[in-house]
């Protein structure tokens, strides 16, 4: 694909963010999904895992091409593993995603009313530190840009402790998320194992996020 040819070049750099860019595409489709969800309709259901499918494609395909291109070692400071990490941790998003999406239309799964406020707060929590980790990773060409310089790693430092900060608050929102659910266990009967897995995937794209930053504060830290 030309296009793919055009962002693959010496550094995957480039590649990198616009992967990230895919899998936070595909975390924002939680929310209508979920909002789909709340009010039953079926046939939104389906159109939104639809659309997730296709960004998630898009980002499998980038993964495998800067795979392919990939080079050994580049910028001195970035070698191929490390990178390579960091995007199964970004393309982990995407795929979790996925799984949200395809579990809630195939048991065309209906958001109870005492579940609507507090998945849809942790939903919006989760989102919040997914696009943290994005503009984490969107500062990746200014830190080679400056050598990794020392006032551009503190930045990107700061940004990294935001994104852990983030991530905190969505456990509580999990917590939160949970003990709603577990009240509704005898009344929800065998689903409840169901919602629980979607609650817990969907707080698990904040923990994805936040283990791309861990992994570039290592980095910036060598």
């Amino acid at each position: 694909m030309a296009w793919i040819d055009k962002l693959v070049g010496r550094s995957p750099i480039g590649p990198m963010q616009k992967h990230m860019q895919m899998a936070i595409l595909c975390a924002r489709e939680v929310i209508p999904l979920l909002e789909a969800m709340s009010a039953a309709d079926d046939e939104a259901i389906r159109n939104r895992r639809a659309e997730i499918d296709r960004l998630e494609h898009e980002a499998d395909q980038l993964k495998h091409e800067i795979r392919s291109h990939m080079p050994r070692r580049f910028m001195m400071a970035m070698d191929r593993r490390t990178m390579l990490e960091i995007l199964d941790y970004q393309d982990s998003i995407a795929d979790v995603t996925q799984d949200i999406a395809e579990l809630a239309d195939q048991r065309s799964m209906h958001l109870p009313d005492t579940l609507k406020e507090p998945v849809l707060s942790l939903a919006h929590r989760v989102l919040a530190a997914c696009e943290q980790g994005q503009r984490i990773v969107d500062e990746l060409d200014e830190l080679v840009e400056t050598g990794f310089g020392e006032g551009e790693v503190a930045r990107v430092d700061e940004m990294i402790t935001e994104l852990g900060r983030l991530e905190s608050e969505t456990d509580a929102e999990l917590d939160r998320a949970a003990r709603a659910l577990f009240a509704k266990e005898e009344e929800l009967g065998v689903a409840t194992v169901f919602w629980h897995q979607i609650i817990l995937w969907i707080a698990n794209l904040a923990d994805l996020s936040e283990r791309v930053g861990n992994r570039l504060r290592l980095l910036i830290a060598t």
